[in-house]
């Protein structure tokens, strides 16, 4: 490995690390696991990082809170990231991320669902195909809004959002598939970059001028790894001026106390805080309170960086587990969430701890869906 890392420490200059621990101090999974990304930036200096003898570098989560701590902004995420490239490369890594990925590379999706099935979520509603009909916006969905049935009511709600707001969009359908973002940060790096030259063909033959998604991580994905020519946007960006703008009327009233988890590639990646509670403020008779870890201090949800499809070294609470106690502490009845791994996640985390009927777990598009109904 010491090839690995020696191109690791130039590309990510961690000499100019000075061993502070702000990156493990803050890090969400250090307190349940022995991850310690101070030691990994020392061993990986001393070209002494026998990377398959750390089967703790699956337990990140990549939220970036390490990197956003650094006082040197060495990036410790992304040194985390190189390190799995390397057990990837050399053929080292978990069953179930290795299953993950080869499903990516199959059938265009992480969940071993059928190519041919990714529209099925919108048989019904006769989506504009945008390789057929140009459009303003491509509504990127995603591969858990499109196969998941519990994710698959926010595509859904999306879709209809969009419709009562007159906007002009199309899907990409069937010839939809997963962008990578998960696929580079499990060290895949060269399917990533497979994708991205797929991508960027299609786009070459699509008429549309922006691209909104459905996860954070396609939003991070295609608004900061992609380099394209239109804008990227998040779907609460998109229906928080809509509502702003009247466009998009709310006519119900949701009689619920929510409270807000912020995402972490939509928070703490790109800064889109406002939004959010700007949509669950604006929907009629919600009640909206926050917990105490918000904003840039939100707890991770332990969905992302592969975390769907790994356990990691500690398997008896994860920190979803953690989040849904603080949002019980505020007394709220709906845990609102902008993201289809914080959805599931989440979820999962109520029904183990036997909360169910204290707390529910909701996408944002489904409190707008209920404010819309007639």
């Amino acid at each position: 490995m010491l090839k690995e890392a020696q191109a690791i420490i130039e590309n990510l200059s961690l000499l100019e690390c000075i061993q502070c621990g702000r990156c493990t101090g803050g890090c969400p999974v250090s307190l349940k696991t022995v991850l310690n990304v101070r030691r990994l930036i020392y061993d990986t200096l001393l070209n002494d990082m026998a990377v398959d003898t750390h089967p703790e570098l699956w337990d990140c989560t990549t939220c970036t809170t390490c990197s956003i701590r650094c006082p040197k902004e060495v990036n410790p995420a992304e040194l985390i990231v190189g390190l799995r490239t390397a057990l990837v490369d050399n053929g080292r890594l978990p069953p179930t991320v290795r299953d993950a990925l080869k499903s990516i590379g199959i059938r265009g999706n992480p969940l071993n669902m059928s190519a041919e099935d990714r529209a099925i979520w919108a048989d019904d509603l006769d989506v504009p195909r945008i390789l057929d009909e140009p459009a303003d916006t491509l509504l990127f969905i995603g591969c858990s809004p499109s196969y998941d049935p519990r994710v698959q009511v926010v595509s859904r709600a999306l879709v209809q959002a969009f419709r009562a707001a007159d906007q002009n969009f199309g899907i990409l359908g069937e010839e939809e598939f997963c962008c990578a973002h998960e696929a580079r940060r499990m060290g895949e790096k060269e399917m990533f970059e497979g994708t991205v030259e797929m991508y960027q063909e299609i786009f070459e033959e699509t008429e549309f001028q922006k691209l909104v998604t459905i996860s954070p991580h396609c939003f991070n994905a295609f608004k900061n790894e992609y380099n394209v020519r239109f804008d990227v946007e998040h779907y609460t960006q998109v229906i928080s001026r809509l509502i702003k703008e009247g466009n998009l009327k709310l006519y119900n009233e949701v009689n619920l106390k929510v409270t807000y988890h912020d995402p972490c590639f939509l928070g703490k990646v790109n800064g889109i805080f406002d939004e959010p509670r700007d949509i669950l403020k604006a929907i009629p008779g919600i009640e909206f309170v926050e917990m105490d870890r918000i904003r840039e201090r939100s707890l991770c949800c332990e969905g992302g960086g592969g975390r769907m499809w790994s356990e990691g070294t500690n398997v008896e609470e994860r920190l979803a587990a953690e989040r849904v106690e603080e949002a019980l502490d505020t007394g709220a009845e709906v845990l609102a969430v902008a993201c289809p791994f914080c959805l599931l996640t989440l979820e999962d985390a109520v029904k183990v701890g036997g909360y169910e009927d204290r707390l529910q777990i909701l996408d944002i598009m489904e409190l707008i869906a209920r404010a819309m109904e007639a």
